[in-house]
């Protein structure tokens, strides 16, 4: 199940994990990234609370938990090589996996169409 956050985030939800990163649009509004920090596997990440932060040539920016959970493991690739975040966002790009806790509210997400309305 593909979720999206009006942070510009995306979740792929299989069972209780989501896979979290950044959508397209934010990618291209930040330019070329040149650096990604990463939480920590094992951390505990609260739903709106600064999980991952981005920097690229134009500015630094946070990526918020989506969700509330653990973090089960981190894209190391991206922290190596931050531009397969602007080539391939969805896909390769992905930042963390998060075990989702029973209060993390997954209503409150959004679906691609809902999401792509926000755009304008």
């Amino acid at each position: 199940m593909l979720k999206f956050t009006k942070d510009h985030e995306w979740l792929q939800i299989e069972g209780d994990v989501a896979t979290v990163g950044i959508t397209k649009y934010a990618q291209e509004q930040l330019g070329d990234l040149v650096f990604v920090d990463l939480p920590a596997p094992g951390a505990s990440v609260e739903k709106g609370a600064v999980a991952a932060v981005v920097e690229s040539v134009k500015a630094a920016s946070d990526v918020y938990a989506p969700v509330t959970g653990e973090i089960t493991e981190v894209n190391q690739a991206i922290v190596d090589q931050p531009g397969l975040v602007n080539s391939d966002p969805m896909g390769g790009g992905w930042f963390f996996k998060v075990k989702i806790s029973g209060n993390s509210k997954l209503d409150e997400l959004m679906d691609e169409s809902a999401y792509l309305a926000t755009l304008g």
